[in-house]
């Protein structure tokens, strides 16, 4: 993607999702200090482990490459939680990246087990290269589920990522019934994204790999643009 975002027009749909959350009883923060980040993740009892992508005493995050977002009841009692990151693969691929085991760990020679593996076999994988916007980790309490506030969190999350980044690529993995309830929203997915073993974290997963492009995200902010004027 080679035009930048417009803040202005950006940040009224960030608003346009702010307000929807509150209509829902939640107030959204955002977040760049993720130390921070997994000590409120730690704290959530029903929240399963955050993965070492996004903990930055395995998987530094730079300044301006992540941010996490999070949603508080009345009580002040989280509500949802979510965070995004910034990879430049600019002379690699997501596939590469993934199998590498460098999407989960700074550093895989000194934090990775010598039995965790990954494997990528999602095609189009070999394609996502260049600015990628990766978005994961993302946890909502149990009775605000099927209220329609995943969707208030993804379009949060896509806009943020345009905003910062204008990412050439912006994907996530997916489990596949999400896909099947239609809670994912994203244009183009296949199976074997992320099939996944992390001895030490206990994880063992089979994930599809969801993306959309930098053009496609960038109509998807406008169309929340126009929605926004009507």
């Amino acid at each position: 993607m080679k035009t930048l975002a417009n803040p202005l027009r950006a940040s009224r749909c960030l608003q346009l999702y702010d307000d929807a959350a509150l209509q829902k009883g939640v107030k959204i923060s955002i977040g760049y200090d993720f130390e921070e980040y997994v000590s409120i993740t730690r704290g959530t009892p029903t929240k399963e482990p955050t993965f070492p992508t996004f903990r930055p005493d395995l998987s530094p995050i730079k300044s301006g490459e992540g941010y996490w977002i999070k949603g508080v009841d009345k009580n002040n009692d989280t509500a949802f939680l979510a965070a995004a990151r910034l990879y430049n693969l600019s002379g690699s691929n997501f596939a590469e990246h993934v199998e590498s085991l460098k999407a989960f760990y700074g550093d895989p020679s000194i934090h990775a087990d010598p039995h965790d593996r990954c494997v990528c076999i999602a095609p189009s994988a070999k394609r996502i290269t260049g600015k990628v916007a990766y978005h994961g980790d993302l946890w909502v309490r149990g009775d605000f589920r099927g209220k329609g506030l995943t969707k208030i969190i993804l379009g949060t999350q896509r806009t943020l990522s345009f905003q910062m980044w204008t990412p050439d690529f912006l994907c996530a993995f997916v489990a596949r019934w999400l896909l099947e309830k239609g809670v994912c929203r994203m244009p183009h997915y296949e199976p074997g994204g992320s099939i996944l073993r992390l001895v030490q974290h206990d994880i063992l997963d089979d994930e599809w790999l969801a993306w959309r492009t930098g053009d496609e995200l960038r109509s998807l902010v406008d169309e929340d643009e126009r929605r926004d004027a009507v």
